[in-house]
């Protein structure tokens, strides 16, 4: 095989040490042969050998140098370069943006974050995690073309730079256009794998010029409000959003504080049958009763929760306390509502189980209720875990129906137990045709599927008697019960029993009498 001449020697490490020292060794045994030699040898005088050394020490040292140099310059190229991706890595982000910087030109950065890419791994394995990431280098390199760097800083984290006059509105077209092409699935090998982003952007310019750590962090926070704001979006850095984000590390140190604290309590919300008006099934609904009197209510703490992970605790604590306390009240269902983050984590289903075999509460008297959110997130493992679930005897309900997406598959593919109607739908079914007919037919399509359905939120006498006839089986709003303690629930039921006992016990004379007149 002939050497290529162009490309430069590759020492191993080993050579790199042997070939200096077997070169220092001949050129000094060359020396020492001319010195010992230099009265008896007369083909050559002692300066030419001198010279002769000379040159084939130069020639070694060249050779040295010349791969020392190639070795070098792949180190740093290997050291600033992701080796999954190919592309450039976080080190040389930082570096093209100090070097951009220098000049007078607006500098843009754009964080792009893969959405759900964990599920990914959990399902496929890393090998199709792998794929995907390098199939997502090539979607970003494509939209970039020449007009942006591309970076891939780690993980599921992708970010591109720009400079120039416009380079904050040019980057965030380019971060649209990536947006619309995940908007179809990415083909790793025969699959086709649904992934999104979440991107957020930040720019520096002349009159106010940004380090490069600073630059990624404020792209880093607006991708974190994009995530927030549903996904699938570009979001501008806003001064604004470090308030926001001081304000949510400190609500979640106080979530915690407020667990270990006692600070929580449940409410209990009734849900009466549709036709004798009788309380069914009770909803279990968290409060927090602050040290501070601060009132602050599910739909603000709730979301918090869930993305720093205090939901898991929280809701097993939820889940337990609810059980504990409607052991007491014999033939009514208790419905659980668990979150998204719940519902992904393996342990939960375990965890589940405990407390039911620990309480020793009848698994078919508990319903959980779930949201198309925490379904569509993850279907997979949703379905994974709601089919363990199923198997402790646990009923499976679809809360807020009417507020997404769900089609007749879906709805067939989780096959719940009964289906909530949302408020919204229940109230605008009363004012207006088009939403009359989108209840009823879900109505009809739940009969279809044998799932039992409730209607939520109702509040005026019309709208009981409008869901009772559309074909409703349960109803639960505040016409009938607002949420309260689990004391007066006791009342309820009791005076409830008593008044069931009275009804039967007329029954019972009316039968006799009936006999004797007979």
């Amino acid at each position: 095989m002939v050497p290529n001449p162009s490309k430069p020697l590759r020492l191993t490490p080993v050579g790199l040490v042997l070939v200096p020292l077997a070169t220092v060794s001949l050129v000094f045994a060359l020396v020492a042969l001319v010195v010992i030699a230099s009265d008896t040898l007369e083909f050559a005088s002692p300066s030419a050998l001198l010279i002769a050394g000379t040159l084939v020490y130069a020639a070694t040292i060249f050779l040295l140098s010349r791969n020392g140099i190639a070795n070098v310059r792949e180190l740093e190229s290997l050291g600033s370069t992701d080796t999954l991706s190919k592309l450039p890595n976080r080190r040389a982000l930082h570096a093209d943006v100090e070097r951009l910087s220098q000049s007078r030109e607006e500098v843009a950065i754009a964080l792009i974050d893969l959405d759900s890419f964990k599920q990914v791994n959990d399902h496929y394995g890393h090998a199709v995690g792998d794929q995907l990431i390098q199939q997502c280098a090539r979607l970003l390199q494509k939209a970039c073309a020449n007009e942006a760097r591309c970076y891939r800083l780690g993980g599921d984290e992708f970010a591109a730079v720009m400079h120039g006059r416009v380079a904050g509105t040019i980057l965030e077209g380019i971060c649209r256009t990536l947006l619309q092409q995940l908007q179809s699935p990415v083909n790793v090998g025969a699959l086709q794998i649904n992934v999104g982003a979440s991107i957020g952007l930040a720019r520096s310019t002349a009159d106010n010029r940004l380090p490069s750590s600073e630059m990624l962090r404020r792209s880093d926070v607006a991708m974190y409000m994009s995530k927030r704001g549903g996904k699938m979006r570009c979001t501008w850095f806003n001064e604004s959003f470090d308030q926001r984000r001081e304000a949510v590390r400190e609500l979640e140190d106080e979530l915690r504080g407020g667990l270990s604290n006692g600070e929580f309590e449940i409410a209990y919300q009734p849900l009466v049958d549709a036709v004798g008006g009788r309380i069914v099934a009770v909803e279990a609904l968290l409060r927090w009763n602050r040290k501070d009197g601060r009132n602050i209510g599910p739909a603000v703490f709730i979301p918090v929760a869930e993305e720093s992970g205090i939901i898991n605790p929280i809701g097993l604590w939820v889940l337990r306390e609810a059980v504990c306390t409607a052991r007491r009240w014999k033939g009514i269902t208790l419905s659980v509502n668990i979150s998204a983050a719940q519902l992904r984590n393996p342990e939960f289903p375990i965890k589940l189980g405990e407390i039911l075999e620990e309480t020793g509460f009848p698994p078919h008297l508990l319903e959980l209720e779930v949201t198309e959110t925490c379904l569509v997130l993850d279907p997979v493992v949703a379905e994974r875990s709601l089919d363990v679930i199923r198997k402790f005897g646990v009923r499976i309900s679809l809360d807020d129906f009417g507020t997404g997406y769900a089609s007749i598959g879906f709805l067939r593919q989780f096959r719940f137990e009964k289906l909530k109607l949302d408020r919204s739908l229940v109230v605008d079914a009363g004012q207006d045709d088009g939403s009359r007919a989108m209840m009823l037919s879900s109505i009809a399509v739940a009969r279809a599927l044998k799932m039992g359905v409730t209607a939520e939120g109702v509040e005026t006498i019309e709208q009981a008697d409008m869901v009772r006839l559309a074909g409703c089986d349960q109803i639960q709003g505040w016409l009938y019960y607002k949420a309260m303690p689990a004391a007066d629930i006791d009342e309820l039921i009791e005076r409830q029993n008593a008044d069931l006992a009275v009804a039967g016990a007329v029954d019972s004379d009316t039968l006799k009498k009936g006999g004797k007149a007979a």
